[in-house]
């Protein structure tokens, strides 16, 4: 799977000279998980990111590339050094299996999957309140989870134990950014176009799109490389 990989490069390029700080997955998650989404109201809430008007950009891309590790990245404060609502973005590279594109039908069920457990993931004390329309994936931090130690390490280790019970995911890399000098913008814009390729891949694989002529998403197989090329090999 290489249709991601330059949208991939293009959101990397945005944050590599930000100071940033790793943290290898060793295959465990730490902190504890709830079974469903629970409320935080503004009380038990520390900040939120992404609250009001602020940024608040969330990602999720698939590659091939081997170079992607299990790993958390964190470019800017840490959950324990925030004070006050602030921007922020996370962006997700999955390595997925070759074979999990091999036939539409399978590729269809993965893409599901994978987009589904995206949002059904709890750490405890950290609300996400999505809006896919709008884009926005803000969060609320409480402020019991912080004084018990949360921070992105821990979240980041949740999301990828959750993506790792799907055997298609080889690894996944987690960035959370949120460092003032980041160009959230830019970044919601990348990401609205990986959201757009996985639109695209879901139609597709689906057999929806049969004619180019009439597709809404054609300025997107135009743009694409390999989009238009996989869209013909899976009517065929």
């Amino acid at each position: 799977m290489t249709l991601y990989d330059d949208l991939i490069a293009r959101c990397g390029h945005m944050f590599r000279d930000l100071p940033c700080k790793r943290y290898p997955y060793d295959g465990a998650a730490l902190w504890e998980q709830e079974t469903q989404q629970s409320i935080l109201f503004r009380k038990d809430t520390a900040y939120e990111l992404g609250g009001g008007s602020l940024g608040a950009y969330s990602a999720v891309a698939f590659t091939s590339d081997e170079s992607v590790a299990d790993e958390v990245i964190v470019c800017g404060p840490d959950l324990p050094q925030i004070k006050a609502d602030t921007s922020y973005a996370v962006f997700t590279t999955l390595r997925v299996d070759d074979g999990a594109w091999a036939d539409s039908e399978q590729a269809y069920r993965v893409l599901r999957r994978l987009d589904y457990t995206r949002y059904h993931i709890y750490p405890r004390g950290y609300m996400t309140r999505i809006s896919p329309s709008a884009h926005r994936e803000p969060v609320r931090i409480g402020r019991e989870a912080l004084r018990l130690g949360l921070d992105f390490e821990q979240v980041g280790r949740c999301y990828i134990a959750a993506y790792h019970a799907h055997p298609e995911v080889l690894s996944a890399r987690i960035v959370y950014i949120t460092d003032p000098r980041f160009s959230y913008e830019a970044f919601g814009e990348a990401a609205r176009r990986i959201d757009a390729v996985t639109e695209s891949l879901n139609e597709i694989f689906s057999n929806l799109i049969m004619d180019c002529a009439s597709c809404r998403l054609k300025p997107l197989c135009d743009e694409v490389e390999g989009l238009r090329k996989l869209h013909f090999e899976t009517v065929r």
